[in-house]
């Protein structure tokens, strides 16, 4: 059975049309990623993920969005090539959408709406916005670039990471596994 968060269109970075329903029965981490955010090293620890865990059944699935301080700015064939080339990412990357606002993905929508408040510490990563004079989104927005979501082989949302939990946070890690072991 596919679910609605299955259903909803996507594209592929190359412009295909495709949606989660091709990774059904596997644990998927949907990330929003940026090539020029001070978080974009997480690039390194996400495709440590997928390495480390693809084989088991886990797929990390990078949404470049270019919603806070235009920090992925390029094309999509330019921001494949980013992530190619700096981090040998080797995760599916996929077109460019929004992730928040009036424009937002229909993806993001179902995915705020299932799970409104990321786990980690989101409100240290809101005051270090402040701090730099950003304005922060409250839940059930995305907060900013790299935010984490784990889908569990049924299409169920099953946790949501700030962006600035990292990758090999022991936390993500344990959540990765518990998925893979369900």
């Amino acid at each position: 059975m596919t679910t609605a968060l299955q259903s909803v269109p996507i594209d592929t970075i190359s412009g295909e049309p495709t949606s989660l329903a091709e990774y059904a029965g596997r644990v998927l981490l949907v990330v929003n990623v940026a090539s020029k955010c001070g978080l974009t090293p997480q690039y390194e620890g996400l495709e440590a993920l997928y390495e480390r865990f693809n084989g088991q059944g886990l797929e990390v699935l990078g949404f470049p969005a270019n919603d806070f301080r235009e920090q992925e700015p390029g094309t999509n064939e330019e921001i494949l090539e980013f992530c190619q080339a700096t981090y040998a990412v080797k995760f599916p990357i996929f077109a460019k959408i929004a992730v928040t606002g009036e424009d937002k993905h229909p993806l993001y929508e179902l995915l705020t709406e299932a799970v409104p408040h990321a786990s980690g510490d989101p409100e240290a990563h809101r005051e270090r916005l402040r701090g730099f004079g950003i304005p922060a989104n409250d839940d059930p927005d995305i907060l900013w670039n790299f935010e984490k979501f784990l889908i569990g082989r049924d299409g169920t949302v099953l946790a949501r990471f700030a962006p600035n939990l990292v990758p090999e946070d022991p936390a993500l890690v344990g959540a990765i596994e518990d998925a893979l072991a369900s």
